[in-house]
């Protein structure tokens, strides 16, 4: 990727286009796809929004599928593959990893609470 992704909360399905060079109809596509993986947030009016992890995702998504040839079972599987490995079920787990993963969905769980009460 040649520009970082701005720090921001959601991202529209506009943006993430321009950030990532994959198509609307791809991302959607991925999210029927990749299931719980790569689902972005709605907004009431239905519009999706992205956050930071899911547009890294997108890239690595785009990567494994448009760079490194492989197929979105083979994606799928090597995602898993790696989120195993980062909750630790096959290797240990820090307690400092745990708790960081812990505070950053506090942390998108306080944003989107005062998000939804404006």
């Amino acid at each position: 990727m040649d520009a970082p992704i701005p720090d921001k909360l959601y991202f529209k399905i506009g943006e993430v286009v321009a950030l990532t060079g994959v198509k609307a109809h791809v991302l959607r596509y991925w999210e029927s796809e990749f299931g719980s993986d790569f689902r972005p947030q709605k907004s009431r009016g239905r519009q999706r929004l992205y956050r930071k992890q899911d547009i890294e995702l997108a890239l690595r998504l785009k990567s494994l599928l448009h760079e490194q040839g492989y197929t979105i079972a083979g994606a799928k599987k090597l995602l898993r593959s790696c989120v195993t490995e980062k909750t630790g079920a096959d290797s240990g787990t820090d307690a400092g990893s745990a708790l960081r993963l812990l505070n950053e969905l506090r942390n998108d769980l306080v944003r989107l609470r005062k998000t939804l009460e404006r």
